[in-house]
């Protein structure tokens, strides 16, 4: 009897001992995570069920499924090199090939600020009418305030944008709650692929274009590097990549159901009542006839949630791209307040927030090619990887994807500026 209560008690502290493992390296992926739910995939996703009710729902699980497999490749190089994509780049390319990749680069990295600064400035508009361009300021001090606790360290960062994640996550929690979705259908569209006409097929396009980002493909071999260190044995470096792909699978399929969440509402809510929404103030409106106040503030919060969150993340982003392709390292706040700027002067003039989401995932789509070809080119070079060096399957699937993507982003650019919007 005493042997067998050692022995649990061996079982229960070595779990316990894996659990605090686990939790030392949990992080780089949430915070990667946010740009899967940013505000341009508030816009897509609420059109896309709105519009189809759940039958892109797809689409979703198999954007998600690429971008588990990219982050993975980017942890990884992170990992065997001990340097951020960026950085490799810096390298082993010509100094031209680097400054090229450095102005596509930059440019995502600040149309991806745009964007995300602009869905801050609408979720607080939206929950306490704060007029855009008082909203647009705000917004700006929030995320400077966000980025400023850097300075205490890494994980400081990962926790305030972890708790960001939560509020949205519990947001469209509430939401789901409220609209009572058929469950039915939302498994069988989420398994069974569907496009009843040409205008799904560019919808799924747009969701795509807004689910792999190119900047937190830079970010994320960056991330790695604060758990990285002391570890130089192949051994260490395989154990790290493990977790790290634990951090990965928990931290995207988070992003996942949120991603799914926003089409299953909008196609419960929207859909279910005859109402094509195309804007995300439209979507916030609706929602309080519709569901009740605490549906639509749900929304808002969630909305400046991940405004706030994703806009940090790609201000993080935007100095390893700086620092590692040519060494340029501006001050954080410097960078901040330039970003700010085009945002404000959008707000000013009156531009539709939604026709500035739609620009910014155009220069996404330019820019997504440049941060993956390089990734695969390094990861399949066995002198640079080591140990960890991309094995044939990996290279053949990271290809692929790399031509979906390419081929579905080339659709969505064709369709940018040729419909009317």
């Amino acid at each position: 009897m005493n042997d067998q209560t050692a022995s649990i008690e061996t079982k229960i502290r070595h779990k316990v001992f894996s659990i605090n493992q686990l939790l030392k390296y949990l992080g780089p992926a949430f915070v990667v995570s946010v740009a899967y739910v940013d505000p341009g995939n508030f816009a897509t996703n609420i059109s896309g069920g709105s519009m189809f009710n759940y039958s892109l729902l797809w689409v979703i699980l198999w954007s998600n499924i690429m971008a588990i497999f990219l982050q993975s490749m980017s942890a990884k190089l992170g990992i065997a090199t001990g340097r951020s994509l960026p950085k490799i780049c810096s390298l082993i390319f010509q100094r031209k090939t680097n400054w090229f990749l450095w102005i596509i680069a930059e440019l995502a990295a600040m149309a991806t600020d745009l964007a995300e600064f602009l869905g801050g400035t609408l979720g607080l508009y939206l929950l306490f009418k704060i007029p855009m361009v008082y909203a647009g300021f705000l917004t700006g001090i929030i995320t400077f305030m966000i980025v400023y606790m850097e300075k205490y360290g890494q994980k400081v960062v990962e926790l305030i944008i972890s708790i960001l994640i939560a509020i949205i996550c519990i947001a469209y929690g509430m939401e789901l709650f409220l609209a009572k979705p058929d469950w039915t259908k939302v498994a069988i569209c989420t398994i069974i692929p569907s496009l009843s006409n040409g205008e799904a097929v560019l919808i799924a396009v747009g969701m795509l274009g807004a689910t792999v980002m190119p900047h937190v493909i830079y970010l994320h071999s960056q991330l790695v590097q604060c758990r990285n260190k002391g570890f130089v044995t192949d051994e260490d470096k395989r154990k790290h990549l493990k977790m790290e792909r634990i951090d990965i699978a928990i931290a995207m399929n988070i992003a996942f159901i949120v991603n799914a969440a926003m089409v299953i509402v909008s196609a419960a809510v929207f859909y279910k009542n005859g109402m094509v929404v195309n804007t995300i103030e439209e979507a916030h409106m609706s929602l309080k006839p519709l569901l009740g106040t605490m549906s639509s503030a749900a929304f808002g919060i969630a909305l400046l949630a991940s405004g706030l969150s994703s806009s940090a993340v790609g201000t993080m982003a935007g100095q390893t791209i700086m620092s590692g392709f040519i060494g340029l390292n501006i001050p954080i706040n410097l960078r901040r307040l330039i970003t700010m700027i085009p945002a404000l002067a959008i707000i000013e003039m009156g531009i539709n927030p939604m026709k500035a989401l739609v620009i910014s995932q155009v220069i996404l789509s330019f820019a997504l090619p440049a941060a993956i070809i390089p990734m695969l080119l390094i990861t399949r070079r066995k002198d640079i990887m080591g140990k960890l060096v991309n094995k044939p399957i990996t290279d053949v699937l990271g290809w692929i994807i790399t031509g979906i993507i390419i081929f579905l982003n080339i659709l969505l650019l064709y369709y940018t500026f040729t419909a009317d919007i």
